[in-house]
């Protein structure tokens, strides 16, 4: 589909989106944002800038609301707790030129050929200089195999590409945290702790040493389904390297304990003194190309203290900064008719959230929603208010007629000079995002509390970024400069944490329950013919987020979007046949006429494509972050 040129609204009762000017959509933006603050709120993704992300929460907060959702509420977000807590940072310790110097990374839950590339290409330069790369996935993945880079054209050509997996572990979905104690038990076993390390830069290590000794080996391995062999050879191969990073994406994160995730990987990191030094270190992945700088923006409902203080003082009043509405806590606050008026800058609220059967009766009892895009995306059908739909067209990021600035996975920040659109003709009626949020707020606001107009130069919103975000005071000078930076206080070569202590905080963190879906779950007869899985739902080669540019995926032999990659034994268990269609049933929904596809997958465990997936089950949360157990869905095949 191609791209939005012109404002259009549906309104309730309308079959049809109809093309208004942009002053109808000032006063419906006025009407709309005069509601209780309590009552508004946004959704945002990280295809904006940081401009318009510090814009977004700046005008919310002067509105008195902290209803500031965004993707990374359902993707990285036990990322950043669990991270903030061991080491008072959320965000990665390891910058693109220290993984060039490590000697080991351990990949967990990441399909990185297809939603990483660059990072392969570093990949494949450690397994050059001989170095190791260990993949924990419970499928595997051909591009962890062995991956053809155009960075290195001669292996692609003579060999099928570099070879990139040393070890490949295929555990239970959803149990990283006990293979990560089981990984710590093996260290302290086979004599790889660094106890130096762990008295002189962390505290809690004890608690943490002492439950790794006394879980016995029997319940490590039946939770994380790997055997101690396998474990005891993983932690001796990086337990015996110098400087190992430990990476992950979101098969750790979207789990119901993501955070426990998080925070095992980085105690077992903290074991072997790989924190705090070059070429070692945690590095979550992070998907969007700006989803981290929206964060750093304070689009969050939990924002930092001193970030608080200073946009307190620009604003010239105290923040509300209480309560605030994450992604799914929005989704549920509208289903309770809480929610009069939502801003979505970009994403696909509807297609991204579990249950898509609750998103759309949720969003139907909004009043007015604002959709700012580029392009069409189901959320634009199927996600409609109950009396205002509205379609706000925008630049794409390298069209912005002003300088936009972005930040990486890795804390650098880039700059993107002005640039120009290819929509062309009479009817095209697009505007910046940066624009467009200053003109609404120009009338709501006014001049109260500060001047807005002043935020159509984005240079002077780089000037307030600098004031207020801790890290960025460098982008005040960057119209000068043209100096792209690091952000200070988050790259981490000498083991001292911005903590309280100045040490990382080492945490117990239990073993999951993890229970096996049976047939019973799903209210089947005994004699039922079908298999339980535990259904793991992600993207395809040809897919960014939400947005799917290839129907098929060659590297997993998925022709269509509605395949299951299944096990072959668990097929001949069940009677079944490759390309056979089916039945998938989840907790909230159905899907019919899938075929299976038989891969490389853990016994027990199946793969779909998302979003699509999502009219299949309940989110089930993790509590510490908001974010739903996307990776580990239990289901039954018939």
């Amino acid at each position: 589909m191609g791209r939005f040129s012109y404002p259009v609204l549906l309104k309730a009762g309308e079959s049809h989106y109809q093309r208004i000017s942009w002053e109808e959509v000032y006063r419906l933006a006025e009407q709309a944002f005069r509601q209780p603050s309590e009552t508004i709120a946004s959704y945002s993704s990280g295809r904006s800038s940081n401009e318009a992300a510090y814009l977004l929460q700046l005008f919310f907060r002067a509105l008195g609301s902290n209803n500031l959702a965004d993707c990374s509420d359902l993707c990285h977000a036990a990322s950043t707790v669990g991270l903030k807590q061991v080491f008072g940072s959320g965000t990665s310790m390891v910058s693109l030129e220290s993984l060039k110097q490590a000697d080991c990374v351990v990949l967990i839950g990441s399909n990185a050929p297809a939603n990483h590339p660059r990072l392969m290409n570093e990949l494949i330069q450690i397994r050059d200089r001989g170095g190791k790369i260990i993949i924990i996935n419970p499928q595997i993945e051909v591009g962890l195999v062995k991956f053809s880079s155009p960075a290195f054209p001669i292996k692609s050509l003579l060999r099928g590409g570099s070879d990139i997996s040393t070890l490949y572990l295929q555990p239970i979905p959803g149990s990283d945290t006990a293979l990560f104690v089981g990984l710590q038990k093996s260290l302290i076993e086979q004599n790889l702790v660094r106890w130096d390390y762990l008295e002189s830069h962390t505290e809690n290590w004890q608690s943490v040493i002492d439950y790794a000794r006394q879980i016995p080996w029997e319940t490590i391995t039946k939770t994380c389904g790997l055997s101690r062999e396998e474990i005891e050879a993983t932690a001796a191969l990086f337990g015996n390297l110098e400087r190992v990073v430990f990476a992950w994406a979101m098969g750790v994160t979207q789990q119901e304990n993501g955070v426990d995730n998080i925070i095992s990987i980085a105690n077992t990191a903290l074991m072997t003194g790989n924190a705090g030094k070059i070429g070692a270190g945690t590095m979550p992945i992070r998907g969007h190309s700006n989803v981290q700088g929206f964060g750093s923006m304070g689009v969050t409902v939990k924002l930092r203290r001193e970030i608080a203080e200073a946009l307190a003082q620009l604003l010239g009043k105290p923040l509300n900064i209480t309560g605030g509405y994450d992604t799914r806590a929005l989704i549920e606050a509208a289903e309770r008719g809480k929610i009069n008026t939502l801003f979505c800058l970009g994403g696909n609220l509807y297609g991204a959230n579990p249950d898509l059967n609750q998103a759309k009766k949720a969003l139907a009892q909004i009043d007015t929603i604002f959709y700012v895009a580029t392009k069409p995306n189901l959320g634009h059908f199927q996600g409609l208010a109950r009396q205002n739909t509205v379609i706000l067209p925008v630049f794409a990021r390298f069209e912005n007629p002003h300088p936009t600035t972005t930040e990486s996975g890795n804390n650098f920040v880039r700059f993107n000079e002005r640039g120009s659109s290819h929509l062309q003709g009479s009817h095209v009626d697009v505007i910046s995002e940066v624009e467009l949020l200053t003109n609404i707020a120009v009338k709501v606001l006014g001049t109260n509390p500060i001047d807005w107009s002043r935020l159509h130069d984005t240079a002077y919103i780089r000037q307030l970024i600098a004031k207020t975000i801790p890290g960025y005071e460098k982008i005040g000078q960057l119209d000068q400069t043209q100096t792209e930076f690091t952000i200070s206080g988050r790259i981490f070569t000498e083991p001292h944490f911005p903590t309280s202590t100045g040490k990382a905080q080492m945490s117990v963190t239990l073993l999951p329950t993890l229970k096996a879906p049976q047939k019973q779950d799903f209210n089947q007869p005994e004699n039922a013919p079908g298999i339980a899985l535990i259904l793991g739902t992600g993207r395809s080669y040809g897919q960014h987020n939400t947005v799917v540019y290839q129907v098929g995926d060659k590297y997993r032999g998925m022709p269509h979007r509605h395949c299951l990659l299944i096990n072959a034994e668990d097929a001949k268990k069940a009677g079944f046949q490759e390309h056979q269609r089916v039945t998938v049933q989840g907790d909230a929904g159905k899907l019919e006429n899938i075929e299976l596809i038989f891969g490389p997958i853990r016994e027990g465990v199946g793969f779909m494509f998302y979003p699509e997936t999502n009219v299949l089950f309940k989110a089930k949360i993790d509590p510490r972050c908001g974010t739903p157990a996307y990776k580990r869905v239990p289901v039954w095949v018939f």
